[in-house]
């Protein structure tokens, strides 16, 4: 939409003809039909009077277009993509420029443009783009441009993506304060935020800092796998899918033993499948293989792959309480009533 197209849009929705227009901001009606028509357009000193008396920003009175949708950002990068492929990497970047100076406010189109020409001046071709090393660093700073302006959006998604994909720019160009900067537009709970942290503090020389922030990643992130199969391995026997039960189960053990996390999670996964299955020799011995390892359940404390960590050591009185609440679970728990009278299983839960 042109600026005559918006000022004329505008002016009627106000419900105010061109002469009262014309007489508000002191020049003539033909005047303001010209702009309307597109045949000229307003002084730079009228811009701002224009826009307040629409009620509308400059920015507005500027962009030519409405905002866009995300169907329509769509079409735009499906549209991009072919000038990519058809034109010179310097014919492509102007069609870009000229894209987001119709759409200067839409942060989604500033980031996903700034990402692909970014990765073409990445990989390019110096045969088929022949660009002078002048030329080179212009790209590289308009691209950074961008990337700033996605940042600068209301639009959260253009945000952080702007903020992760520049984070990246940097870290190629060695500026490694700059990167720093991205990780403020990142939520403390976004996982990625802490690998990157990781990745400067390996790149500058904090060698500990990161070890211990990439072991922090790997601790959370196994505790997570873990969660998830568990679940997984849960609902399969919901559904008594039994074959998917036991691959599951035995995922569980193998996720446990890479993780370090000792023989007690490596085989605990098991014990619901065997109660489920009503195997009693087989739920009997992982009963007594769990309470013999209950102390292991701590055993990624000394793993090699947690050194830098720190971890609370396990009282003999919480290993001692652990026991007694396993062997009362398995005494009084419904799913192992088809184990009384067995004599190994009153062996293991007698006592406490």
């Amino acid at each position: 939409m042109q600026i005559g197209q918006v000022i004329r849009e505008y002016r009627k929705e106000k419900h105010m003809t061109q002469e009262e227009m014309a007489s508000r901001l002191g020049v003539s009606a033909p005047a303001v039909n010209k702009w309307e028509r597109g045949v000229s357009y307003p002084d730079i000193t009228l811009l701002a009077p224009i826009a307040r008396l629409l009620g509308i920003t400059v920015d507005t009175l500027l962009s030519f277009e409405k905002e866009l949708t995300p169907a329509e950002i769509g079409v735009v990068i499906s549209e991009f993509q072919m000038v990519q492929k058809e034109k010179s990497y310097e014919e492509a970047f102007r069609w870009a420029e000229e894209k987001l100076c119709e759409y200067p406010n839409c942060g989604q189109l500033f980031w996903q443009l700034a990402v692909i020409l970014d990765a073409r001046y990445v990989t390019m071709d110096e045969k088929s783009d022949m660009i002078k090393p002048e030329e080179a660093d212009k790209f590289e700073k308009t691209i950074e441009g961008w990337y700033r302006r996605a940042l600068e959006s209301s639009e959260e998604e253009a945000c952080c993506r702007a903020a992760d994909a520049l984070f990246s720019f940097y870290v190629r160009k060695e500026q490694y304060e700059k990167a720093e900067e991205c990780l403020a537009y990142l939520s403390d709970q976004n996982p990625e935020k802490k690998r990157k942290q990781a990745q400067l503090f390996s790149k500058t020389g904090r060698k500990e800092e990161a070890f211990l922030a990439y072991e922090e990643l790997l601790f959370s992130n196994g505790q997570m796998a873990r969660l998830l199969l568990y679940s997984l391995y849960m609902l399969a026997m919901e559904e008594e899918d039994m074959d998917k039960a036991h691959f599951l189960a035995e995922k569980l053990g193998e996720l446990a033993q890479t993780f370090d996390m000792g023989e007690y999670n490596e085989i605990s996964g098991k014990l619901e499948l065997a109660a489920k299955e009503q195997d009693k020799d087989a739920t009997v011995k992982l009963m007594g293989k769990m309470l013999e390892s209950v102390e292991s359940i701590s055993a990624f404390r000394t793993s090699p792959l947690y050194s830098h960590m720190d971890f609370k050591e396990l009282s003999g009185e919480f290993v001692g309480q652990l026991k007694k609440d396993l062997k009362k679970c398995f005494r009084d728990e419904e799913a192992f009533r088809f184990l009384e009278g067995n004599a190994r299983w009153i062996e293991l839960t007698e006592g406490e």
